[in-house]
């Protein structure tokens, strides 16, 4: 299990938390510092049975910067979804954190800690 985080973010530090109150066995990555490619956000995606828009922090400043708001410019549809993903890899602050990949190949963007204990339900933990 890898859990995607930013240590200044504390739904990201609540998470920790919970994955070491369980004895739980994973993997941290700094997003920001360790980003990830295109390829890895797909994967991502497809684990997570979400699209690109769906994880994306748009109140974020980089959101602003790149009208991510405007969704002519920004369509969330089949249309725009490789811009979309072009976008969270060179503005990794715009990927919603934290994401725990579990074990059986899927993903939970865990916000909460129902969602945590979700992924931790997925891992035989």
């Amino acid at each position: 299990m890898e859990i995607w985080i930013n240590p200044a973010c504390s739904k990201c530090r609540s998470a920790i938390g919970v994955l070491d109150a369980e004895g739980a066995d994973y993997t941290v990555r700094r997003y920001l510092e360790d980003v990830p490619g295109e390829d890895e956000i797909r994967a991502v995606l497809g684990r997570l049975g979400l699209e690109p828009w769906d994880i994306a922090r748009t109140q974020e400043q980089a959101a602003k910067d790149l009208g991510l708001a405007d969704r002519k410019a920004w369509p969330r549809d089949a249309s725009g979804r490789d811009r979309w993903i072009t976008a969270l890899a060179e503005h990794p602050r715009l990927i919603q954190r934290p994401i725990i990949t579990a074990d059986d190949g899927t993903a939970v963007v865990a916000r909460s800690e129902e969602a945590v204990r979700d992924a931790l339900s997925r891992t035989g933990t």
